[in-house]
């Protein structure tokens, strides 16, 4: 059996500002560090393949809650928000001319003005993701996991997602059916020594 289970990176100034980070390498503000070095992950994940986006804010959270080094991999790294990169969500909905759309407006073929859509991020990461074996654990980005749990869930954002994207939490997928685990599991903070 095959379970692909996903991790969104820590917090980074940029998210705490509304900025879509998109390929930008933003490091984890010290208070993810913090709240990230507190946290494992749970049996069996601590044991699974570890994997990453080569972006510092997904290798940096892998580290810290696995307490290994992962594996990168460039399909992993965060959707392309192309012009939009560095600019902030609520100012871009605001300008009606910008292009901009809520999630649940885009589609399958929604792309950012020099960037790249969801289909896109599909056929990219679909290589990665017929190559694994065994449980994995991926740390990445939440374009990433929305793309992979719209798949699972049968969602063509349209309309409100059946998922919600928290952090420290693990998304599970069954990957030779594709079918994902309705709820996802908590990270887990290790009991202080007495």
């Amino acid at each position: 059996m095959t379970r692909l289970a996903l991790l969104r990176h820590g917090h980074t100034q940029w998210n705490r500002a509304g900025r879509i980070q998109g390929r930008s390498d933003i490091p984890l503000d010290d208070e993810a560090c913090a709240e990230l070095a507190g946290t494992r992950l749970p049996a069996p994940w601590d044991g699974a393949d570890l994997w990453s986006s080569p972006l510092l804010r997904a290798s940096e959270t892998a580290r810290l809650v696995a307490g290994r080094e992962p594996q990168t991999k460039d399909a992993l790294t965060e959707m392309n928000w192309g012009d939009w990169e560095g600019l902030r969500g609520v100012d871009l909905i605001a300008d009606p001319d910008s292009g901009y759309r809520h999630i649940e407006d885009w589609s399958w073929d929604f792309r950012p003005p020099n960037g790249e859509s969801p289909a896109e991020v599909w056929t990219r990461l679909k290589p990665w993701l017929n190559g694994l074996t065994g449980d994995t654990v991926a740390v990445c980005h939440i374009g990433i996991m929305r793309v992979i749990l719209a798949r699972a869930w049968g969602w063509n954002f349209d309309g409100p997602a059946p998922f919600k994207i928290k952090r420290n939490r693990l998304y599970v997928v069954d990957m030779p059916t594709l079918t994902p685990l309705p709820e996802p599991i908590r990270l887990i903070k290790p009991e202080a020594p007495k």
